[in-house]
């Protein structure tokens, strides 16, 4: 207050008015609700820019990982191997054996999921 002459004000309180900011700058009621409205106008707008924005990068990053998968069908009685992830018990190590045994197709499911 001794340097600017005024009492210091913190950012948010610039940002988001508080009741000492409004009656220093002397608002009117009306005129606060109006300016308030246009705020969360503005943060729909904002947040329906988000959304699109998610939604087409999804779009984007399932267009490229489609492009390098190779769709594969199955028949009954054909022998498959069965990957090992690495979170699941089987799993031993760094030199152990991705795929596990052979396995033959009983029944294929809708969706591609097969009954081994």
């Amino acid at each position: 207050m001794l340097v600017y002459g005024t009492e210091a004000l913190i950012l948010a309180e610039v940002d988001i008015p508080s009741l000492r900011v409004i009656q220093e700058t002397e608002l009117s009621d009306a005129e606060w609700v109006r300016s308030r409205y246009e705020q969360l106008a503005l943060i729909n707008g904002k947040k329906m820019n988000a959304v699109c924005h998610g939604q087409l990068y999804q779009n984007r990053m399932s267009k490229s990982f489609n492009k390098t998968v190779k769709p594969r069908q199955f028949a009954l009685g054909q022998l498959v191997l069965k990957k090992i992830f690495p979170h699941q018990d089987e799993a031993k190590g760094k030199v152990s054996p991705n795929w596990q045994g052979s396995y033959m197709v009983h029944r294929v499911l809708t969706g591609g999921e097969l009954i081994l």
